[in-house]
């Protein structure tokens, strides 16, 4: 199976990413090197790329689109959140600009192995390293966790409205034998959401799934500080872009964002501040950009992208 990936956002990211001939970035979510090629592209001999992923097959298929480029090219099997751990390893000190999409690429979600899916039958798998035999599995979450434990990452990481209830069909369902299948996950959500609420809006599995595969991945305990290291990373003028496509991603975003902006702890009936804490960066744009009608016509991936830059005083 090749391994395409339509990069969102790309031109929007490329504007704001302002890439120097001679700079070094980072792609921490490689991909199949959607947004990497588009940032060689741009980079003279003396550039340099960094790609990371968790995903070897993402790796192997990245190296290969991006060898036709002039650039120094480096890839790195691990996740982003590692970004200073990585960069000390490859002696990079600070970097130029730096991009991460928090999507699941189409690859991924395509390759029925992988169990991404709720339109395709597979093993439930959802686990972006498939070489961490030790990694949580989403068979193991639908079987093991709790109705409870079940219904707060529906509800938290899904904002699934019916998340109690599909937990409690879920753990109705194992009762009989384990839920082995994303085809039979998809039939106990299908059937635990009323004839009525299905009629309208996305699939009613959609929600479901991408809370499992949050809590496999552990999508958002570390994003945070991943978010924080590297903007840490960036030198004076470089510029981070992240992509997210759920709320709850875009918040954290927003939020260390508005901090390093902001930093001052100060109350705000002082007439100065206090504290010492003083700005490192500033926010390109305000409010996320979005992707054209156009864009969102061509690939379903982009209705729900959001886009936030910093740039590093």
């Amino acid at each position: 199976m090749e391994y395409e990936h339509a990069p969102v956002l790309a031109a929007e990211i490329m504007e704001g990413l302002n890439v120097r001939p001679n700079g070094t970035y980072a792609d921490g979510t490689l991909g199949g090197g959607g947004h990497a090629s588009l940032i060689c592209e741009r980079l003279s001999p003396r550039g340099s790329l960094l790609g990371i992923d968790r995903d070897r097959e993402a790796i192997a298929a990245a190296e290969e689109r991006l060898k036709r480029y002039a650039c120094e090219r480096i890839f790195h099997h691990g996740n982003f959140g590692d970004i200073k751990k990585i960069l000390n390893e490859n002696g990079i000190g600070a970097i130029d600009g730096a991009v991460i999409d928090l999507g699941v690429s189409s690859y991924q979600l395509d390759n029925p192995e992988r169990g991404f899916s709720y339109m395709r039958d597979a093993p439930l798998d959802m686990r972006m390293n498939a070489e961490d035999a030790e990694a949580l599995t989403a068979k193991e979450v639908v079987n093991t966790y709790t109705k409870e434990e079940l219904t707060h990452i529906l509800r938290t990481y899904g904002e699934e409205r019916w998340a109690s209830r599909i937990a409690e069909f879920i753990v109705r369902a194992r009762e009989t034998g384990e839920v082995r299948t994303t085809g039979e996950l998809t039939a106990i959500i299908k059937a635990a959401i009323p004839a009525s609420a299905r009629r309208d809006g996305p699939h009613p599995a959609k929600r479901s799934f991408q809370a499992i595969r949050i809590e496999v991945n552990g999508e958002l305990s570390g994003l945070e500080k991943a978010v924080e290291d590297f903007v840490d990373v960036l030198a004076s003028g470089g510029r981070l872009a992240v992509i997210t496509f759920h709320s709850l991603e875009d918040r954290i975003v927003k939020d260390v964002f508005r901090r390093r902006e902001s930093p001052c702890e100060c109350p705000p009936d002082l007439p100065a501040c206090v504290c010492g804490k003083v700005a490192d960066a500033r926010r390109v744009n305000r409010k996320p950009t979005r992707a054209g009608e156009t864009e969102r016509t061509e690939n379903h991936r982009a209705r729900s992208a959001k886009l936030r830059l910093i740039e590093k005083l």
